[in-house]
């Protein structure tokens, strides 16, 4: 299993939100690139970035400090947050950026996630951000009607082959994260890579995540809050 230490951005600095609620943000470094460069010697490969701000304008607000994460850390880099039509991924695959991330675009516009992957592969992941069960759009703000598996099997069904899945209750609440989830669409979508986003909060989590199967794991607060030794984590997965 891989590990995706977060650095979520907004205004240029790392924080955290608490559910997705942008009242409810927590600086924890005013330097992103200090962040990245931690994870790279804490022995991560990977990093997940999430530009909050994008999340809710639909632009690149944060590509600077993103170019400048992935140029302090020499990282794989994945990003998210707002990326809602082909200028915005040309962008950032154009700059660099290792894979992009569609949230709510994908939920609204399949067309669009199929001329993505059409033109980039394995370079398009989709997030699946869920709450009460249910796809959550526009910065987790609003509930759609589509729930986890239709949509999983619609993304299958278009090419795609990374989903990262968020349970937004377990987000930023250092509770654990929602094992059971995990395990049924791991269980119902073998041929997908399934990475864990939300509550992941101690060691004991992400053993048991590893012992699912799953793809990866996202480490948000519980490594800025010190809950997950990120070099630990990191010699127990591989």
């Amino acid at each position: 299993m891989f590990l995706f230490p977060a650095i979520d951005l907004y205004d240029g600095k790392a924080v955290r939100l608490y559910k997705g609620d942008y009242n409810q943000l927590t600086v924890y470094n005013d330097d992103p690139t200090a962040v990245a460069r931690d994870f790279a010697a804490a022995g991560a490969k990977h990093i997940h970035i999430v530009d909050l701000e994008g999340a809710k304008c639909g632009t690149t607000p944060n590509l600077s400090t993103v170019l400048r994460i992935k140029e302090a850390s020499g990282l794989f880099c994945e990003i998210g947050g707002g990326v809602r039509n082909m200028e915005v991924v040309n962008t950032y695959v154009e700059a660099g950026l290792d894979r992009v991330i569609l949230g709510t675009a994908a939920v609204e516009d399949p067309a669009f996630v199929r001329e993505a992957v059409a033109a980039y592969g394995d370079k398009i992941a989709v997030g699946v951000d869920l709450k009460d069960g249910y796809i959550a759009v526009k910065g987790w703000t609003e509930q759609s009607t589509l729930d986890a598996v239709t949509f999983c099997r619609q993304m299958q069904d278009i090419g795609v082959r990374t989903l990262i899945v968020t349970d937004i209750s377990k987000d930023g609440a250092m509770q654990g994260t929602n094992h059971q989830l995990y395990r049924d669409l791991q269980a119902q979508f073998p041929a997908l890579q399934i990475v864990a986003s939300g509550g992941v909060s101690s060691m004991e989590d992400l053993r048991r995540l590893a012992d699912t199967g799953l793809h990866g794991a996202i480490i948000g607060k519980a490594y800025y809050v010190g809950a997950i030794d990120l070099k630990e984590a990191c010699e127990v997965v591989r």
